[in-house]
């Protein structure tokens, strides 16, 4: 039996206790064929005591015993009762040093895994510094765009049109049905909302006045915004990123280009200049959704709807949407160009990239609106 090649598991009874006998050739060659075997024994959970017969065995390396020592492991952690008998002089010291370089491992972290409150203020300070690094980063690359529109490093400044406009077709005209389409869809919920609700007070006409403050000062730019750091943010990530991962981006440096000249200045330009017009366009479109709503549920005409909307707003109604425009259309543009620089050399890299843009992006610019909600509310604007 000892001089068995392939290693065998066969099980006896004695006493209050089965016994598995342990025969054949333990080695980093031949114990595949019983790990399942050994696996199986493991999940085993009978409380009946388990002893081990080693007395079989021929040879066994360090693979063998750490495949008995799993074994053990593992009905210690369950508590279970193992014993280990006829084992070899050579047996003993493998299982005797594995066993204590496990033990040894276990206390190590034992002893280095902190205790809940260091992970915490650990994770807090790690997100802490990676803001401040973002910070950093995102005004380097707004100072380097307002300085750098120079297409050449040291040159005086050029701007490429032709470049501005094809980033405004991408962006902005490119993105006037999904805009459209979704602002007159809220807009027509919000009006059926509105009026269900007043229609309790028979004051169902001031779903008039509701939905043209609600859309004009926050919910046409915001829908706007984040549907545009959903849709180019996203893909301005996704561009710079593939430029970086290429090298793309280190060859214009070589060359002598600007990357942020060349990269970034036509894409935030044209965001700057789509974002508000889209947010008029959001605005037409979700007051236009109201009006038929307005109309097929409330019997509201269009020519009430709109001589009730002459009176309830005004031209600062107007402007306090549209100001935000500009400074959310940069807030989408330098953070989707912070995150493709910060892209890796990896296809991970960049779909982690292009995933945390639009999250920032939009988690940015709802706090940026409630900013200034409470700005105009100081201002009494």
């Amino acid at each position: 039996m000892a001089d068995s090649a392939e290693p065998k598991l066969d099980w006896q009874e004695s006493g209050d206790a089965r016994v598995l006998v342990l025969s054949g050739n333990w080695t980093t060659r031949r114990i595949h064929s019983v790990d399942q075997h050994m696996r199986k024994v493991e999940r085993e959970s009978s409380g009946q005591p388990l002893s081990l017969d080693l007395s079989q065995i021929g040879r066994m390396d360090t693979a063998g015993a750490w495949l008995i020592d799993r074994l053990i492991a593992k009905r210690n952690m369950a508590n279970l009762e193992t014993r280990i008998e006829g084992r070899s002089e050579n047996a003993d010291i493998l299982l005797n040093a594995i066993a204590e370089t496990r033990e040894g491992d276990d206390d190590a972290d034992a002893r280095n895994r902190p205790n809940i409150v260091v992970r915490f203020l650990e994770a807090l300070g790690r997100i802490v510094v990676g803001f401040y690094r973002d910070f950093i980063f995102a005004m380097h690359i707004l100072g380097s765009t307002i300085q750098g529109a120079q297409m050449k490093a040291g040159r005086r400044q050029t701007i490429n049109p032709a470049a501005i406009v094809s980033q405004i077709d991408k962006m902005g005209v490119g993105a006037i049905p999904i805009v459209m389409l979704m602002s007159a869809i809220v807009g027509a919920i919000v009006a059926q909302q509105g009026a269900f609700q007043l229609r309790y007070f028979g004051a169902e006409i001031f779903v008039v006045d509701l939905v043209s403050i609600l859309v004009l000062r926050e919910l046409g730019v915001l829908l706007t915004a984040i549907m545009i750091a959903g849709r180019s943010g996203s893909a301005i990530t996704a561009e710079i990123g593939s430029m970086k991962m290429r090298e793309e981006v280190d060859a214009l440096t070589v060359i002598g280009l600007n990357p942020v000249g060349v990269l970034v200045f036509p894409r935030l330009v044209a965001l700057v200049i789509a974002l508000p017009c889209l947010t008029v366009a959001a605005n037409f479109a979700a007051l236009g959704g109201a009006v038929a709503v307005s109309y097929f549920y409330s019997g509201i005409t269009p020519t009430i709807f709109i001589d009730r909307l002459r009176e309830s707003i005004d031209l600062s109604t107007i402007f306090a949407g549209l100001i935000k425009a500009p400074f959310m259309a940069l807030i989408i543009g330098i953070l989707a160009s912070v995150e493709g620089m910060k892209v890796g050399g990896s296809a991970e890299s960049l779909g982690a990239r292009v995933t945390s843009s639009v999250v920032k992006s939009i988690f940015v610019v709802i706090v940026v609106d409630g900013l200034f909600a409470m700005f105009y509310a100081a201002i009494d604007f």
